[in-house]
């Protein structure tokens, strides 16, 4: 496998000081993948205080645990001290953590094997828990005894799946029999964590491996309604933006039923408000004609739109077909491309309009714009001054006869 320079950079200088220095995890079984990896992470003999003392620019980012991060350039790189862990007592985290000088003990810690390979400046792998026979074989399986694994932390359950997904690796018997028999402890993790990881095996190429949370019973103490998910294949196909497959996924709930799913989540507001908007909208047929289309472009807006006829072309919601999905999409076009006014905004005509024109202030001034916004949508052509004020006295003549 090949190491970054930079990465080459600090395992050199961590040798010439006379310390061991390996990339470690993630780093490592991408690139034995023939992945990108997302980050570098490095592990070593050297004690943080010696770290700091061998870099000139480094931050404390985890030192509690023997992390620090060491600055090239503008880049960071952590660099973690070989250690063990103390007891789990909150099934989360170490009660401590004991510096070692074994990088065996240090990767006898980790959660699989597929993660607990490292690799020195010579760019040859490390492995003495079967990692690779495992990345070749295609499954996750628990460095050491499964039991203990998911014991210790929880999070290690749903981080299973998600490398699953991820990766389209099966889990392994023996480790699948563990994780099925302590989904109860996932009450441990915060629910901020749990979203996380959602996000991620939702983002990833399989999706569909969400039903995993079903088959191994983990859903019901995530306190979501698992069983009414789509876990669908489909979702696949969707682009990879959260709200996206989060309605996607949510499909066969009703707005509000999508909206505690996230809400129970900790998700952020604006991904909920999305969801929420779109699952309520796929229940809805496409708009069948020009004036329609702008009535909902006024409503959702032109992105929310464009992502109800990505859901529904798809097939996610009430059923649309080919044709109709392809018409929705030719009328979104046509009323953006006319630059059709489908948004009080851009009316030709404002309150202080109206108020030259005798319209009462307060309320009467907002309900004479709902007026000529609602005509204007019907018919576009009428959006001028002169035509709007015309048909608003029309109006009021008519109301006082």
């Amino acid at each position: 496998m090949t190491i970054p320079e930079h990465v080459k950079k600090i395992l050199g200088t961590l040798n010439r000081e006379g310390f061991e220095g390996y990339a470690v995890g993630g780093c490592v079984r991408d690139a034995v993948l023939n992945r990108v990896p997302e980050d570098w992470d490095i592990t070593t003999d050297a004690t943080p205080e010696e770290v700091k003392r061998i870099f000139g620019r480094t931050l404390d980012t985890g030192i509690a645990h023997g992390t620090v991060t060491v600055m090239l350039g503008k880049e960071g790189y952590e660099v973690t001290t070989y250690r063990t862990d103390g007891e789990y007592s909150d099934g989360r985290h170490p009660d401590y953590v004991t510096f070692t000088p074994s990088l065996k003990e240090d990767l006898k810690r980790r959660d699989f094997t597929i993660n607990a390979m490292a690799c020195g400046l010579d760019e040859q792998v490390i492995d003495l828990f079967g990692g690779r026979e495992d990345l070749l074989r295609r499954v996750i399986r628990c460095v050491g005894t499964p039991e203990e694994r998911f014991h210790e932390d929880a999070l290690r359950m749903l981080r299973a799946i998600r490398f699953s997904a991820q990766l389209n690796f099966d889990i392994e018997p023996e480790t699948w029999r563990a994780l099925c028999g302590q989904t109860e402890n996932m009450r441990k993790v915060s629910r901020e964590r749990i979203f996380s990881e959602l996000n991620k095996i939702l983002l990833s190429e399989h999706p569909e491996k969400l039903a995993l949370l079903i088959s191994s019973g983990m859903g019901k103490y995530l306190d979501i309604s698992a069983e009414e998910l789509l876990c669908s294949e489909e979702i696949a196909a969707l682009p990879k933006q959260k709200h996206l497959r989060w309605a996607a996924l949510c499909s066969n709930l009703s707005g509000e039923g999508a909206g505690a799913v996230l809400h129970s989540l900790k998700s952020e507001l604006e991904t909920e408000r999305r969801v929420l908007l779109l699952v309520r909208e796929m229940k809805e047929k496409l708009p069948e004609n020009l004036p329609q289309m702008r009535r909902k472009l006024a409503a959702i807006g032109p992105d929310r739109m464009e992502d109800l006829i990505i859901l529904k072309q798809f097939g996610f919601g009430s059923q649309s077909s080919e044709q109709e999905v392809f018409c929705a999409r030719q009328r979104k076009a046509a009323v953006l491309e006319a630059g059709d006014c489908i948004s009080r905004r851009t009316l030709t005509v404002s309150g202080k309009d109206l108020l030259k024109a005798g319209v009462r202030p307060g309320p009467p001034i907002g309900e004479a714009l709902d007026y000529l916004f609602q005509l204007v949508l019907n018919e576009p052509e009428l959006n001028e001054k002169n035509v709007l004020l015309q048909r608003l006295e029309e109006k009021r003549r008519r109301e006082k006869e």
